[in-house]
């Protein structure tokens, strides 16, 4: 029901390890009249830099308003959309879970970085240094030169470093703690983004991590200050609000969808967690009407 594709308006396929792409904001919101439709990519991250206009981003369930000079952060499987200014300028720099991830065994807090999508303040002097970034990675794709490779993650740790910063002091978000402990959640995290249908408890996430119960808790608290079954939750309360956002699946399905055995259970823990009904809340989020749905083959 919500589409997924590899660059926005083109179908998923295989994203190769080293997948890395940029290019310019209005390429594919110009013709879109400047309305970037909820989507979500499975395997690629978003870095954006606003140079000029504004908008507001819609990521999962919530729509947050920004204006340039910004930093946007979409993490991979994000449901987002975007309602850009009219001539917005800005580039968009994509790259591979694999990627970040091996960013993440470089430097330990990006893992806080895209952690969850959000959004940093830039002062005019940093946006112009993530914009050249983003045309030297533009122009090294488009060419074979020698060192263009290394030319190349230069300029995409330069932005990374760039956002990270820029992230500590809008104060968007905790960062996480460097060392072991980020290390840890970083993998848990992955786990339970592939495996949190299927309502596991966190002893099997512990046995496939190679730590114990105490390890994994201690780094949660300390890296994310909740506990591992709280991460847990929380991400499937996620996906609960994206289908019920943008999906007229009744709650008894995305219920089962969630691996939940009893529905009634499942909506206690929802209201528990985002203090009403799941019906309460689609009421509230203007849940999609079947008129205006996406195909389900896009």
């Amino acid at each position: 029901m919500i589409p997924t594709f590899y660059l926005y308006g083109e179908p998923h396929r295989t994203i190769a390890d080293d997948f890395l792409h940029a290019e310019g904001l209005d390429l594919r919101s110009r013709p879109a009249g400047w309305t970037i439709r909820p989507h979500s990519h499975r395997e690629l991250n978003h870095i954006m830099v606003l140079t000029e206009g504004g908008g507001v981003m819609q990521a999962d369930s919530t729509e947050t308003p920004f204006e340039a000079p910004c930093l946007l952060i979409v993490p991979a499987r994000t449901v987002h959309g975007f309602r850009w200014q009219d001539e917005s300028r800005g580039y968009v720099i994509t790259f591979a879970n694999t990627q970040r991830d091996a960013l993440i065994h470089r430097e330990p807090d990006v893992a806080d970085l895209f952690a969850a999508p959000g959004i940093a303040a830039l002062d005019a002097e940093v946006a112009s240094a993530v914009s050249d970034h983003a045309r030297v990675i533009m122009r090294e794709l488009g060419w074979a030169a020698s060192g263009h490779r290394t030319a190349i993650e230069a300029s995409l740790m330069s932005v990374i470093v760039h956002a990270l910063r820029s992230r500590a002091l809008s104060a968007e978000g905790a960062r996480a703690a460097p060392g072991r402990h980020a290390a840890i959640v970083a993998r848990y995290r992955a786990l339970v983004e592939e495996r949190f249908r299927l309502r596991e408890p966190v002893e099997v996430y512990t046995d496939r991590l190679g730590v114990s119960a105490t390890t994994l808790r201690i780094a949660c608290a300390r890296v994310a200050g909740r506990s591992p079954g709280r991460i847990l939750n929380m991400r499937a309360m996620l996906e609960a609000k994206r289908a019920l956002c943008y999906t007229n699946l009744s709650v008894g399905q995305i219920a089962y969808s969630l691996g939940f055995s009893d529905p009634a259970y499942f909506t206690r823990m929802f209201a528990q967690m985002a203090g009403c009904s799941p019906r309460s809340f689609r009421h509230s989020r203007h849940a999609v009407s079947p008129e205006n749905e996406v195909p389900a083959d896009v």
